[in-house]
């Protein structure tokens, strides 16, 4: 995501906590008028946001999208249901691993190419405790280890 064109609006950064990513697709997302709006402006939030499939089709539930302030009535449901764009043997290939395998789709970030909004969406699988812990205890160490390469380290 190094592109000029890319700009990153939202990233779920409790998705790498609560979940194993093992792998990701870039999708596109059916929006409103008033949605892109809203994103443009960095209204969004992915916290509790999932994916299901659900008749052939790609849908994201509980992704926030604040109504546009300058919106009148006409205006969008901040947590409705939208349809995301993948090519039909790529939902049939992620349905099949959620269905089978156990693996959970969930939103890693949304970011604008080229004026057309995206998401980045997880094939994961739930952390453990002790794994969450581990991760934790990983990340306390690789702070250490730049501390004393580089004193004036921050982290």
């Amino acid at each position: 995501m190094n592109n000029p064109q890319v700009k990153v609006i939202v990233q779920n950064r409790r998705a790498h906590h609560d979940y194993i990513i093992e792998d990701s697709y870039e999708c596109g997302i059916v929006l409103k008028g008033t949605e892109i709006k809203s994103i443009r402006s960095g209204k969004v939030n992915l916290q509790d946001a999932y994916c299901m499939v659900k008749n052939g089709e790609m849908l994201i539930y509980n992704m926030h999208i604040s109504p546009y302030e300058k919106g009148n009535i006409f205006n969008h449901v901040p947590n409705q249901t939208r349809k995301l764009l993948l090519h039909k043997r790529e939902i049939v290939r992620l349905s099949s691993k959620v269905q089978k395998d156990g693996y959970t789709l969930i939103p890693l970030s949304l970011y604008l190419v080229g004026g057309l909004a995206k998401i980045k969406l997880g094939l994961a699988k739930g952390k453990k405790l002790h794994d969450k812990r581990e991760t934790l205890k990983e990340k306390a160490m690789d702070q250490e280890i730049k501390k004393q390469i580089n004193p004036k380290y921050q982290g």
